[in-house]
């Protein structure tokens, strides 16, 4: 991107050089369909089985576990959708309310249905407590969907506990890990569905996949060859896949250093930004993802601060990226209180593996004079 300052990896993130090298050969030579018998299709099925295996084994769970999709969208749409099928006498679901859209409108496609739907309040930094998920179980509940960190503000979920809480009354915990795959732990033995898009973690556009733990009954949301163990029909994506397999080496094979320094970066931004006047901290100082931190700024429109932004070669987000085309505020700042003027002055920063102190210290140049330059012009501001 040459002199350009990206900063928006939480909504997508430049494809890394060794994780492209290693898709190229799947368009060029071994482009076979992975369900042919002949030697190309038998080759491209060989590399399909190696990344589900490296990805199992990243994460210390079975390879028949791992279900290949085109993404979290489709991965949290299949564990919803296809549990709910799969388990007819439980109507009723619990998700937090600050959940991707991918799971807050799913879960509402099934409360029209004539499903029961619980929307667990977060505290100000954005945290479900686990004794609110305690108190909403009942003897009907069919799945638990909390993700394990805010794409928008970062905070980081109680998942472990959550998990548990479900497994005591045999009750399906989902989570969205998109955002922390790779970057963060996570507790496995707690978790029956997880949801994962290639596309954060430096990989491919339209490849993720979903993790489904034995002896979990999903029922497939459309049919067609019966592919990955009939869940999710169609012919794969080898050269996605293995892109996705050669991201989550990266992430998991760099994630100390790689976290670190993101951290650094993040606690400069939290430093620096702060001092600013008339500024706040959305989500949680220590219980965080490492690479987002989310601002408000009184006085101003986010999409101008993004806009002036642009103008300066930075590159950053309101939000979530998925529905910023809407002008409505965040759902997400609402919920944990933020006052709506302030929800819509909202800033996203979020670091990636290719993220340096440079780009860093040139955002953090630049942003205190766009702030000002915007609140000059602004009424709402000058009238305080």
């Amino acid at each position: 991107m040459g002199d350009k300052v990206y900063l928006d990896n939480s909504a997508t993130t430049p494809v890394a050089e060794p994780v492209l090298e290693s898709m190229l050969p799947f368009f060029r030579e071994t482009y076979g369909n992975a369900s042919s018998f002949h030697t190309a299709g038998r080759e491209a099925h060989k590399a399909m089985d190696q990344s589900r295996d490296l990805i199992a084994d990243r994460l210390n769970v079975s390879p028949q576990e791992i279900i290949f999709t085109s993404g979290a969208t489709e991965g949290n749409n299949i564990a919803l959708l296809g549990a709910a099928e799969a388990n007819p006498d439980k109507k009723h679901l619990i998700v937090s309310a600050i959940e991707h859209h991918a799971v807050l409108h799913t879960a509402q496609t099934l409360e029209k249905s004539g499903y029961e739907l619980t929307i667990l309040e977060v505290d100000g930094e954005g945290r479900v407590d686990p004794d609110h998920v305690r108190e909403a179980l009942r003897d009907d509940t069919l799945v638990v969907s909390v993700m394990a960190g805010n794409n928008e503000i970062g905070t980081l979920q109680p998942v472990a506990e959550i998990g548990a809480l479900c497994r005591e009354r045999g009750v399906l915990f989902h989570s969205d890990a998109v955002q922390a795959f790779g970057k963060v732990p996570l507790p496995m033995d707690a978790i029956d569905l997880l949801s994962v898009s290639a596309h954060k973690l430096h990989g491919p556009k339209g490849t993720g996949f979903l993790y489904v733990r034995k002896g979990v009954k999903l029922v497939p949301r459309f049919y067609g060859g019966g592919h990955e163990r009939g869940l999710r029909s169609g012919t794969e994506n080898v050269p996605g896949i293995v892109g996705l397999a050669a991201a989550t080496r990266l992430a998991f094979d760099e994630r100390a250093e790689t976290t670190a320094r993101m951290r650094t970066f993040r606690a400069q931004l939290l430093d620096q930004v702060l001092e600013m006047p008339d500024v706040r901290l959305n989500g949680s100082v220590e219980q965080s993802l490492p690479h987002i931190a989310n601002f408000s700024f009184a006085g101003i429109e986010g999409e101008s601060l993004i806009m002036r932004l642009d103008e300066k070669s930075i590159a950053a987000s309101t939000g979530s990226a998925c529905s910023s085309p809407d002008l409505e505020a965040s759902h997400v700042l609402l919920a944990i209180g933020v006052p709506i003027s302030m929800a819509h002055g909202s800033l996203r920063i979020s670091t990636g593996r290719q993220t340096t102190q440079s780009d860093i210290e040139t955002f953090l140049d630049v942003l205190p004079g766009v702030v000002d330059g915007l609140r000059e012009m602004s009424p709402f501001y000058q009238a305080r």
